[in-house]
């Protein structure tokens, strides 16, 4: 019986969906590199894309680029090759993360993903809406520049919002001057549960106050208001939740942020490369319809309150330690799923890339090149999506530049 190796090193399709948060038609830079290798896609003007999926997660899943075959179903047949020992034995011998190009054009749900107890409980008692028992934590690299509402502003400039006479009714009774994340925990969910009129009232009474009252670091609170009244109406508590208690940040290309399991965060534009541990589960609690939001109480329990500035949440990138010419860098999130390398290639140059324990999944976001991979030559263009078995090494190069993004265990 001859038994045939399976390819170690082969290219992958992704898969577009269309939120409705999503940039329009040719906008869409995740439709516009989904195009560049699903030959069966073709971008509609009118119509929202807003993620291009590239793991083996079933919702939206990549497939091999020459059979259609589901990536999952290549992985099942050849666990030991292609996700190797320490999945296996340690990473419930899955592909542990999930790797997407998003394009956003307006705020993202603001949401939390469960951690894993929370997850488990909630799979069981309503597996329809929580398709997994896995926790969440994720990272978003900028592509462009990208804003984003993520974790908890310092109490120091939460508190004196507070004292405005028409949001002291939020301020649970016996609150002293000392605030405690517990104290935040109760006016989230006060904003969340707060009746239609007065979340619409309270946005037109900030709009209306100095922004000295409003202190230097919340100075940016009026301009943001009529962008989210006019995404999702002047009745959605999402907008009082995230200018009043979370950082508001910009991040310029290249730059990356860390989304801990129970973070709260809203992405609100731009394009990123984002990664998380292998699930899709998520309570939404603003910025979509009432339909679409989870319990106010459970999402409010369970919150967290890890960090309270915006420096918290910043993943900075660092040099890795395997590239060989050292023009590739790693973002290592606090978690064993995965960590994200950034290669950048100016015209001419290569990198070498040493084996890694895991399997990797990489994405050219920008150029062409040509990737050197158990004895084979490929061509990389901008769109290409390749899976790497473990222990495989790669070398990068390109004649006119290149930026690879490739998420590894």
């Amino acid at each position: 019986m001859t038994v045939t190796t399976p390819e170690r090193v082969f290219q992958l399709t992704g898969s577009c969906n269309n939120y409705p948060w999503g940039k329009k038609g040719k906008e869409s830079l995740a439709a516009q590199l989904c195009i560049k290798t699903d030959k069966s896609f073709q971008i509609k003007d009118d119509e929202y894309y807003s993620e291009m999926w590239f793991g083996d997660y079933p919702d939206f899943p990549a497939k091999k680029y020459d059979t259609g075959e589901p990536l999952k179903d290549v992985l099942e047949k050849n666990k030991e090759a292609l996700l190797g020992k320490k999945v296996i034995e340690k990473l419930d011998g899955q592909l542990p993360y999930l790797p997407k190009i998003l394009s956003i054009a307006k705020a993202l749900p603001l949401q939390i993903h469960p951690n894993k107890e929370l997850a488990t409980k909630l799979h069981k008692k309503d597996p329809e809406n929580f398709t997994d028992p896995n926790h969440k934590p994720e990272i978003a690299v900028a592509l462009s520049k990208f804003e984003v509402f993520a974790g908890w502003k310092p109490l120091s400039d939460i508190v004196p919002l507070f004292q405005l006479p028409f949001l002291r009714q939020f301020v649970p009774a016996g609150t002293t001057d000392t605030w405690t994340d517990a104290t935040l925990r109760e006016i989230t969910r006060s904003l969340l549960k707060a009746e239609e009129n007065s979340v619409e009232s309270i946005a037109q009474s900030l709009l209306k106050t100095p922004k000295e009252d409003l202190g230097p670091k919340n100075d940016y609170i009026p301009s943001l208001i009529p962008r989210l009244q006019e995404q999702y109406g002047p009745k959605d508590p999402g907008t009082l939740v995230a200018l009043l208690c979370m950082n508001f940040m910009v991040l310029q290309p290249g730059e990356s942020i860390y989304i801990p399991a129970d973070g709260i965060h809203a992405y609100l534009s731009g394009d990123i490369v984002e990664c998380m541990a292998r699930s899709n589960n998520v309570l939404n609690a603003g910025f979509c319809p009432p339909a679409d939001r989870n319990s106010y109480d459970l999402f409010a329990e369970t919150l967290t309150f890890q960090g309270h500035t915006a420096a918290d949440m910043i993943l900075p990138s660092k040099k890795y330690e395997k590239s060989k010419e050292g023009h590739t860098v790693v973002y290592k999130p606090p978690m064993s799923e995965f960590d994200m390398l950034k290669a950048d290639l100016a015209a001419g140059e290569s990198d070498e890339i040493a084996p890694s324990e895991g399997p990797g999944v990489l994405i050219v976001t920008s150029g062409e090149g040509k990737m050197l991979a158990e004895g084979k030559t490929f061509d990389l263009a901008e769109g290409a999506i390749f899976f790497v078995a473990p222990e495989t090494a790669v070398v990068w190069k390109t004649e006119k530049g290149m930026q690879i993004h490739m998420a590894v265990v």
